[in-house]
């Protein structure tokens, strides 16, 4: 018998068999990690833990498939923020390209800066402002075209590449884990919700129907006869800080059990999610990876996470730390 195994013939058979099982083997265990992009420690297991402990029905803490409700931060927490809120990018170019028609630019801030290339200066309250400017005077239809197109040709200045490229692949790994467990998946960001509606459901799987954002008033008129909605120079509702929850109770209307954020503006929703009865769970990204991204927190005028970082331990909130338990950070990488 051992003569036979060791025959070359029926060792180099008994070898290609076992490359085959490795390689069988190996592939069923990729495909049954829900989060490859993850490494895997705590944070990825806690997630996992949450997702099988409320999607079981054997469960004290099981969660029934309509509330399973999950909402996500765009700015910084599914996207780059830095080194400014990619709707401020969009926005920039939009001044840039109204300028001519507005020479009192020159001389009035915000633009004036714009203009000037110093964008350092600018916050989230000059945002709101060149937003209500450069986002109204149009149709609907006619801005969405308009970022659309901007989303395909725009280039970050540090990576060289769209802006669609830049999301993080980790979180879109997770969306789609939560969906395939039952979640219903919400974006609930700061961010203008027309400017992110058009490429929500091509990068994310969000359709627009389930993205709640900053609004600006928005006005029913007839243009040659047929009714448009004309976007308005005034702001509507602000997503942010305390606004996110109103927002979800206002356009959602369910307290979600799972939230996901980076920064103080997430602080309530956070917060409002947590504390809610039964099995919750908080998610805060912390940014501390210079190299492959970018290190900022309680000091960033752009994503400024203090508070939220406080508060995370108490509340029992899970922390990504990004250069531990990421593998990768963008799509493209891999």
């Amino acid at each position: 018998m051992i003569q036979k195994i060791l025959n070359p013939r029926n060792l180099l058979f008994s070898i290609s068999i076992i490359i085959c099982i490795f390689i069988i083997t190996g592939d069923a265990i990729s495909e049954t990690d829900p989060l490859p992009s993850w490494n895997d420690r705590s944070v990825k297991n806690y997630i996992i833990k949450f997702v099988e402990t409320v999607t079981n029905p054997e469960s004290n803490d099981f969660v029934k498939p309509e509330d399973r409700i999950a909402t996500f931060d765009n700015d910084g927490n599914l996207w780059i923020e830095q080194p400014l809120y990619t709707q401020l990018a969009f926005a920039i170019d939009r001044v840039k390209a109204m300028a001519p028609d507005h020479p009192e630019w020159k001389t009035t801030e915000p633009y004036k800066a714009i203009l000037e290339g110093n964008y350092s200066s600018l916050d989230k309250k000059d945002l709101l402002e060149i937003i209500a400017t450069t986002h109204s005077g149009m149709t609907t239809e006619d801005f969405e075209l308009i970022a659309s197109a901007w989303f395909k040709t725009s280039k970050h200045p540090k990576y060289k590449r769209s802006y669609s490229e830049l999301i993080y692949k980790p979180m879109v790994e997770l969306l789609e884990y939560l969906r395939a467990n039952g979640f219903k998946t919400y974006i609930v960001s700061g961010g203008g919700i027309d400017f992110m509606r058009p490429v929500t459901q091509e990068l994310y799987g969000i359709p627009p129907e389930q993205v709640v954002g900053t609004s600006v008033v928005t006005k029913y008129e007839l243009r040659d006869g047929k009714p448009v909605l004309i976007k308005m120079p005034e702001i509507f509702f602000i997503d942010d800080k305390e606004g996110k929850p109103i927002g979800i109770q206002k356009f959602i209307g369910k307290r979600p059990i799972f939230a996901s954020g980076n920064s103080d503006g997430d602080y309530e929703m956070l917060l409002w999610t947590t504390t809610g009865p039964g099995k919750r769970f908080g998610l805060l990204l912390h940014h501390d990876d210079a190299e492959r991204e970018y290190s900022y927190d309680r000091k960033s005028h752009i994503g400024k996470l203090d508070k939220a970082l406080d508060a995370a331990g108490k509340n029992k909130w899970v922390v990504i730390i990004m250069k531990n338990d990421w593998k990768t950070i963008f799509p493209y990488e891999n």
